[in-house]
């Protein structure tokens, strides 16, 4: 299967206009979460997780205590897809 089509400079930036709290570094999307407890932050990844495993996309994940960070970006096309934005959007949707 090939690799999904690379966003242009463009795509990119409007896509993050409309994706709050989520940032470009390089050729990835980064956000930070802080929760209550570590509880919120676990239950926050598992639930992410499954959106990640059905996406068949996954993310970078780090997290210590309540504070998670989640790391978005398409390495068999070497940058940003839509495969990204449409993750990170799902993702945000679990918080509100």
């Amino acid at each position: 299967m090939p690799a999904p089509a690379r966003l242009t400079e463009d795509q990119v930036a409007s896509a993050l206009s409309s994706l709050d709290g989520w940032a470009r570094e390089g050729d990835q999307i980064i956000r930070n979460f802080e929760f209550g407890d570590f509880v919120e932050a676990f239950g926050f990844l598992a639930r992410a997780a499954i959106l990640q495993e059905k996406a068949n996309h996954h993310a970078e994940v780090w997290g210590v205590y309540n504070q998670v960070r989640l790391t978005l970006s398409t390495h068999d096309a070497g940058g940003l897809t839509q495969k990204d934005i449409d993750l990170a959007t799902a993702i945000n949707a679990l918080l509100g």
